[in-house]
């Protein structure tokens, strides 16, 4: 039988295939011990970047406050020294030194929680907000936004309150009535506005003294900026494994502003807490990962729109102490500045 010569190039690119593949199995390493083949950018030693620099670290731990939750997701700063912590499905109350004063139930798990500082207290459930007055009483019941809505985050000032929708990669503006003011973040090539990357339900945002929104792009390890119409008006942060840097899928998971515009920063994955200054300059640690259990896992198996454990969350109260809410010991763990000596 003589072949054409259409058959002889389809034989030969098929020998061709088989050598390739051949090729290719043999040098797969499936014992490990040649490492991933990635470039040094991604392979790093976990155990040696949980080693912090004690000459970068600048407060200490000063105590602690049992929530007496189960699973915690929350926390704010209030009035009068008050600590507010959202857990199973309630909201508690603790003076600064830890003593419980009240508790307001739910019907739900509270996802994110704002205080003002007339004590109206603004709760984010999965898909809708519920308002409280300070006395636990609920006063409103916002509209829901819909089952793919995965609320994260809130923060109020003294006209709008501002929601971060993970579930849909937006931040929404409404009046302290519940209506919806625009929508914030959204991509948008002519504003010059990315969008947001938010691989995993930890979005989050703050209003910050200078009287800018401060958003989380969790996915581009940055901190935005836009003003309440939202035009975005700066970014900050790098992508790197080095202290001064955010890592991982989607850092930082929370912050806080400090009263000089500061930030607190909380990581998971390498879960510590860090000091930027008001420009996002790297300025030192308040908790290295030494103090913490491995936050790597900080999503339930059940998938995204039930996950918002394992991250730590932080607040700033009126003594500059930092609170940081740990969802593996359940407590709120209080810093203080270190004293120079």
């Amino acid at each position: 039988m003589r072949l054409s010569k259409s058959n002889i190039f389809i034989i030969a690119i098929v020998t061709l295939a088989i050598a390739v593949a051949t090729i290719a199995t043999l040098r797969i390493d499936r014992t490990g011990k040649k490492g991933s083949g990635l470039g040094e950018a991604f392979t790093y030693d976990l155990n040696d970047l949980r080693k912090t620099d004690p000459a970068l670290i600048q407060y200490e731990e000063a105590g602690k406050i049992k929530t007496g939750f189960q699973d915690v997701f929350s926390i704010a700063a209030g009035p009068n020294k008050q600590i507010y912590v959202a857990g199973d499905k309630a909201i508690r109350v603790f003076d600064g030194d830890g003593n419980r004063l009240s508790e307001i139930k739910l019907t739900d798990s509270p996802r994110c929680l704002a205080v003002t500082g007339g004590g109206i207290i603004y709760v984010g459930m999965k898909e809708h907000v519920e308002v409280y007055d300070h006395e636990g009483v609920r006063k409103a019941n916002w509209e829901s936004l819909g089952q793919n809505a995965v609320l994260t985050s809130i923060a109020a000032s003294e006209n709008d309150v501002f929601l971060a929708d993970a579930g849909n990669r937006v931040v929404l503006r409404y009046d302290t009535s519940g209506k919806l003011v625009n929508r914030i973040g959204e991509k948008n090539e002519d504003k010059n506005i990315p969008g947001f990357v938010v691989p995993s339900p930890y979005f989050d945002l703050a209003v910050a003294p200078d009287g800018l929104l401060r958003v989380v792009n969790p996915g581009r390890h940055k901190i935005e900026a836009y003003t309440f119409d939202g035009y975005l008006e700066l970014s900050w942060g790098e992508t790197s494994t080095n202290i001064k840097g955010f890592s991982g899928c989607c850092n930082p998971v929370n912050f806080a502003m400090l009263a000089d515009g500061g930030f607190v920063t909380c990581e998971k994955g390498l879960p510590r807490v860090k000091i930027y200054d008001a420009d996002g300059v790297f300025v030192g640690v308040v908790a290295g990962s030494e103090l913490f259990a491995e936050h790597g896992k900080a999503c339930p198996p059940d998938g995204f729109s039930n996950c918002q454990t394992g991250g730590l969350d932080v607040a700033v109260d009126s003594r500059a102490r930092i609170l940081i809410l740990d969802p593996d010991e359940r407590t709120v763990r209080i810093f203080t500045r270190i004293k120079s000596s």
